[in-house]
């Protein structure tokens, strides 16, 4: 299962990200999307970031270059129909997914590598979407792409070891760390992290501190870089509400009830920085 192709399915915040990393690694890359529009927005992310990075002296001009001549767009999957991997990075939609996996399945060869960027939803049930369960694979980065290191590696029940192996290859040649995980809802870090996050939550529902207080006690008390208010508010009222939601219904524990207040601030699209406004104000 050599990887010589990845077409990403997605330009937005994690399709770029992921198509970047991929490029700078070496790989030719086709960056996809449903709008011409989606597909400039993620390309001038894309130079942005990498223009940064040679600002900041880690990165040589002629390998922006570089990166940046493997990327192709495309407004359909059939121009990366030789791609030997296959990274799904649309909206945390179940319908979208199925959506995306019966067209790029089509398209695609009978040895390409089909994975999902979810946060939370099942890979074994999205396996079984794209009819293809033994070289499904979940491949899910975090967020910024380009500076975070950890890429869950997640098998289905039927995914095939050397499926996952090639995946867990692939993420070690992007310099990520990558963590082996069996599916299950929220897999390791959404499991751990997306509970404290909605506790946060209620303790501000509660009045028991205000954002800033709840966030500087948890970077001063427990050492995190970022309190979990802010850690919402990047990475999206409706993403976090979108993952609570799921841990609460496939794991059936009210533990995991997304917080009422989130339900209001998302219904009220305060979601965070994406809309200038969250459980803090980025005007």
């Amino acid at each position: 299962m050599e990887i010589r192709t990845v077409l990403v399915a997605g330009a937005g915040q994690m399709g770029n990200g992921i198509a970047q990393v991929s490029a700078q690694a070496g790989y030719r890359v086709v960056m996809t999307d449903i709008a011409q529009e989606f597909i400039d927005r993620g390309l001038a992310s894309i130079e942005k970031n990498l223009a940064r990075a040679v600002d900041k002296g880690r990165l040589a001009i002629e390998d922006r270059d570089a990166a940046l001549a493997r990327i192709t767009t495309a407004l359909t999957f059939e121009a990366g129909k030789d791609a030997d991997l296959f990274i799904e990075a649309a909206p945390e939609s179940l319908d979208v997914k199925r959506d995306v996996f019966g067209k790029a399945t089509a398209a695609l060869g009978a040895e390409t590598i089909i994975a999902s960027n979810t946060s939370s939803l099942s890979i074994t049930q999205l396996a079984a979407t794209a009819g293809c369960p033994e070289r499904f694979v979940g491949i899910h980065f975090f967020n910024p792409v380009p500076a975070m290191a950890l890429v869950e590696v997640v098998s289905g029940l039927e995914t095939a070891p050397e499926t996952a192996a090639a995946a867990r290859a692939f993420v070690e040649s992007l310099g990520k760390v990558p963590v082996m995980a069996n599916d299950s809802p929220g897999f390791v870090v959404n499991r751990i992290l997306f509970p404290m996050i909605n506790e946060a939550i209620y303790v501000l529902q509660e009045g028991v501190a205000g954002a800033d207080d709840i966030d500087a006690a948890m970077k001063a008390g427990a050492n995190h870089p970022m309190g979990p208010l802010a850690l919402a508010d990047l990475v999206g009222l409706d993403t976090t509400l979108a993952v609570l939601e799921v841990l609460h219904r496939d794991l059936g524990d009210p533990k995991y009830r997304p917080c009422p207040l989130l339900r209001r601030y998302v219904s009220a699209g305060r979601l965070g920085r994406k809309s200038g406004a969250g459980f803090y104000s980025y005007g």
